[in-house]
């Protein structure tokens, strides 16, 4: 599992003006403010306007203070930068704290336990962890970008903003990881043609196996498949998006058995092939659509060819699990998902099979 690093930046507390330093210059110099405008050609207002902080030191005024003084120009302008700097982080810092109860929408424990975010104490630390997080400015923009996004996709349903905050935290994680991945720009009739091959890795139940095979076909045909652990309360089992010149299709393993797996993925494949690009698609209890019912059908149709599944059940009578592996057998698929699809048309009851399909958990 990568983790992110985040630097804090100590924030102080109380600001070191650059006029303070050239106060306590001139006094070790025994010059004052007259004396050094004199020497400097510059005017006693300009000077005292420097010490007191109303006015920066430039570029030029470094330079003859450099001359006048014995202090390179770069030490006066780093003065002033990182001044101005400070002064500005000091500011951001207290207006940041009318924002901490932003906070308590995200499960940050739960992301910095996954290495997405540092875990800290200081509550605007946090916030700035998870700002970099998102890579967003302020709360405001992460609303614009992800909240306000996320509800339009959610508008049929009730969502809380706890809900879009897990959901926003979970999309970000998979973003981050498919910007390492390498991928080249999707290519659709490429990535329809490896569906065969993809089909066939069902079989194996090893993920360590199918995984980097599968994250392997789909991304020389510009799709970064990424799989992120589901934080509490996540209930989603996949998504998809364009992002930039590939696809990101993203995983949770949220049904935990392999059955669940393969039709998230083939779910999430058709929207890739047959639907808009510019929309995000998540799989989820409760959201229903004619382009969620179409990616269903798909998923069931890729995974068990329906002519095929009408003879294997021709007979009428409830098949046998010896029956149902040697089907499986047949047409090249896991017999979990045999078992998945018959409990789902109600063939099969819930707790009959299950013991042919493979259970899948996170690791550290």
């Amino acid at each position: 599992m990568n983790s992110m690093q985040t630097t804090n930046k100590y924030v102080p507390d109380y600001l070191v003006t650059p006029g303070a330093v050239l106060e306590d210059h001139l006094e070790y110099a025994g010059l004052t403010q007259a004396s050094l405008a004199n020497r400097t050609g510059l005017s006693k207002k300009t000077i005292n306007e420097i010490v007191k902080a109303k006015s920066a030191i430039t570029a030029e005024t470094a330079l003859r203070l450099e001359r006048t003084l014995g202090r390179p120009a770069h030490f006066w302008s780093n003065l002033e930068r990182q001044y101005q700097e400070d002064k500005t982080r000091l500011a951001d810092k207290i207006r940041m704290e009318e924002y901490l109860h932003w906070l308590d929408i995200f499960p940050v424990n739960e992301m910095a336990k996954f290495g997405w975010i540092e875990k800290i104490k200081v509550k605007t630390q946090q916030m700035d962890a998870l700002l970099r997080f998102f890579a967003v400015a302020s709360p405001t923009q992460w609303e614009t970008m992800w909240d306000r996004e996320l509800q339009a996709a959610f508008r049929k349903t009730e969502r809380s903003q706890k809900d879009i905050a897990v959901i926003s935290a979970w999309l970000r994680r998979g973003e981050i990881i498919a910007q390492q991945r390498q991928c080249v720009q999707f290519d659709k009739q490429k990535f329809q043609n490896s569906l065969a091959g993809i089909r066939r890795l069902t079989t194996i139940e090893d993920p360590n196996v199918f995984i980097p095979k599968l994250e392997s076909i789909c991304a020389a045909a510009g799709v970064a498949v990424v799989f992120v652990p589901a934080l509490p309360k996540l209930g989603i089992y996949g998504a998809t998006r364009r992002f930039n010149d590939k696809y990101i299709m993203q995983l949770s393993l949220y049904g935990k058995s392999n059955d669940q797996l393969w039709f998230t993925l083939f779910h999430e494949v058709c929207h890739i092939i047959y639907h808009s690009g510019r929309e995000l698609y998540i799989e989820t209890k409760g959201l229903e659509s004619q382009k969620e019912n179409e990616a269903n059908a798909f998923a069931c149709d890729m995974l068990i060819p329906p002519e095929q599944l009408s003879h294997f059940l021709a007979s009428g009578f409830k098949p046998t699990l010896f029956q149902v592996k040697k089907f499986a057998a047949s047409i090249g698929i896991a017999p979990g998902i045999v078992v998945g699809r018959l409990q789902h048309d109600k063939v099969l009851p819930m707790s009959c099979g299950n013991e042919l399909k493979v259970r899948y958990r996170w690791e550290n």
